[in-house]
């Protein structure tokens, strides 16, 4: 309760929760929110500006940009929990277990895979995993998902180094508590903050990555409204109609700065090195 009333005073942290929820909302009732249907083409409406029946505007087939940008938060949110899971589930264990044990698996496989992979820019070795997988949502996420692992196994690791020598670590070994229940009872709880922290920032990443994997053709594939892949289909419009990549653009940057300034605001109340 504490550190969600500290939570509460931090407003840019407040902010970027709201902006959040937000989403959240958007997402969910977007069926009710959305005027239109979101596929449907109408050809006598083709590039008209922002209006009171088109909030912001229509594409060049006659489809509402709006409900297009609303539909495209399904998206987003799904990238930012898929994506963030993905990396999760594969990085926490092998930080876990690479931390504890140390040894051989630890400097030799592990670290240096963790660092070869690191080596790439992110979105480069997405594109890469993508082209590999294949274009589609799925394979995008589990392309991000891949590409973000390495950051979540080498700040587990991390953690799991500073607290497998506490003393009640030492403690609980000399009663005879086996190695798994040690891993999973006692040091994971005490390395979550980082790693919540860490996922928080990467939904952010997250949803950028699918965008630009979407806007390059190897994520979601029309019909569906991706604020991505709408920008890709709005490009060449720029001089005709800059408000059809101006919303989904707009969309991307407003979900992205509320997922930063979240986990900024989290790192500000869970992470003992910055709390007043």
């Amino acid at each position: 309760m504490k550190t969600f009333r500290k939570f509460l005073r931090n407003g840019l942290g407040l902010l970027g929760a709201l902006i959040i929820v937000s989403l959240i909302i958007v997402a969910v009732f977007a069926e009710q929110i959305a005027p239109f249907d979101p596929n449907a083409q109408n050809y006598d409406k083709i590039l008209m500006k922002p209006n009171s029946e088109h909030l912001f505007g229509t594409d060049d087939l006659g489809r509402d940009i709006f409900s297009r940008v609303v539909y495209g938060a399904r998206i987003s949110i799904q990238a930012a929990l898929i994506s963030v899971g993905i990396a999760m589930l594969i990085g926490v264990p092998i930080g876990l277990f690479s931390g504890y044990y140390r040894g051989f698996w630890d400097e030799w496989i592990v670290m240096r895979s963790v660092d070869a992979m690191q080596a790439f820019p992110f979105l480069i070795l997405a594109l890469a995993i993508s082209a590999v997988l294949g274009s589609g949502f799925g394979n995008a996420m589990l392309a991000i998902g891949i590409g973000f692992s390495p950051a979540f196994v080498r700040i587990t690791r991390g953690q799991v180094l500073a607290l497998r020598n506490m003393e009640y670590i030492h403690a609980a070994k000399s009663v005879g508590v086996k190695d798994i229940r040690i891993i999973f009872r006692h040091i994971l709880p005490n390395a979550l903050n980082p790693i919540i922290i860490q996922g928080t920032l990467a939904m952010a990443a997250g949803i950028l990555a699918e965008a630009s994997l979407s806007y390059l053709g190897l994520g979601v594939q029309p019909p569906t409204p991706s604020w991505g892949s709408m920008l890709n289909q709005a490009q060449t419009l720029m001089s005709v109609a800059p408000y059809a990549t101006f919303y989904p653009g707009l969309a991307i940057f407003l979900v992205v700065l509320g997922f930063n300034l979240l986990g900024d605001g989290l790192q500000q109340v869970l992470d003992p090195r910055v709390r007043k």
